[in-house]
């Protein structure tokens, strides 16, 4: 596996392209790997895909491959995901609770000034995909 400072995922080459391949994660919240998983409605697990950048002719679909992320690129993905989008609905709320005293409407402001940051964040995709490198490695 990876060292303290990557993040590593074990998945399966789907397919390959001209510019690289596309690889299969899946992804496991903590609790799936518990013992008692089957009695628990906790465990979670989805199945995503990776486009990685790479010579594609050293893979072939269906091989198992090592995914690797820095986790300061992570710490990136946090913070555009869940971080910046607090404090703009923290501070809307703080702006809005200076102008009124209505709670409902502090509220329902709060709430929809995270969609256009989210159509912001849906519109600028392909240029924050561009700053996550993934590296890719064959398993045995």
């Amino acid at each position: 596996m990876g060292s303290n400072k990557e993040v590593s995922h074990t998945g399966i080459v789907k397919e390959r392209n001209k510019e690289g391949i596309t690889v299969s994660i899946l992804v496991q919240a903590g609790c799936v790997s518990c013992q008692i998983k089957d009695n628990c409605t906790m465990s979670d697990q989805s199945e995503k895909e990776i486009d990685i950048k790479c010579d594609p002719l050293l893979y072939t679909p269906g091989q198992k491959v090592e995914v690797l992320l820095r986790s300061t690129q992570g710490m990136n993905a946090i913070f555009l995901g869940y971080i910046l989008p607090f404090i703009v609905l923290m501070a809307v709320m703080i702006t809005t609770s200076k102008l009124t005293q209505n709670e409902g409407i502090i509220g329902i402001a709060a709430l929809v000034s995270l969609v256009p940051y989210y159509i912001l964040l849906y519109i600028f995709k392909n240029q924050i995909k561009k700053k996550f490198t993934y590296v890719v490695k064959p398993l045995n």
